[in-house]
């Protein structure tokens, strides 16, 4: 089992990736109880009008006892020393890259690179989301960039605020983190 999880029933997966990504939308999407957000007033361009500073934290609780803690980064990289506090101890990493922007590829790789050296060897899955609003798809691109470097992570197109696909990206991350810990009981 990882040591990233202290107790079998208690796992924290992170959200990070870019800004606008839908980190936050992602746990308020699916947090059981109310999250806790530390969004603002942005002061500048960042193309939406709040960005997260700190952190938002909520949980999901599955119907095996499992109580999963949700944390969502900040995406800007001047919080990135949020990125280092959130990703310890973390189980797994659900990395979301907004694919309506210029450089989608350049962002995943970033991001990847960034994570793989906090979580080290926890798993990553990854959800491409605004496919309705790009202009060109980077699938092929993002599949071969991964195959290329011999990574081999589960690659979802996603609704953020779509309940059942949060949720069904954040399951197959925690399939990936202990299978048995899904197991009912």
């Amino acid at each position: 089992m990882s040591n990233a999880i202290t107790d079998a029933r208690q796992v924290k997966i992170v959200f990070s990736g870019p800004v606008g990504s839908g980190k936050t939308t992602s746990l308020y999407t699916i947090s059981d109880d109310k999250p806790v957000g530390t969004e603002v007033q942005s002061n500048e361009d960042i193309g939406k009008s709040t960005t997260t500073v700190a952190m938002d934290y909520g949980t999901l609780q599955l119907e095996s006892g499992v109580k999963i803690h949700l944390y969502a980064t900040p995406g800007q990289e001047r919080f990135s020393y949020m990125w280092d506090i959130l990703g310890k101890g973390s189980a797994g990493v659900v990395l979301l890259v907004d694919q309506s922007r210029p450089s989608p590829l350049a962002e995943l790789k970033f991001f990847l690179g960034e994570f793989r050296k906090i979580v080290k060897d926890a798993p990553i899955v990854i959800g491409l989301t605004k496919m309705d609003l790009a202009k060109e798809t980077h699938l092929d691109k993002i599949y071969k960039y991964l195959e290329d470097e011999g990574l081999e992570y589960p690659v979802f197109e996603l609704d953020t605020r779509d309940k059942a696909k949060v949720k069904e990206i954040v399951l197959s991350l925690m399939f990936l983190i202990q299978p048995d810990l899904m197991k009912a009981g």
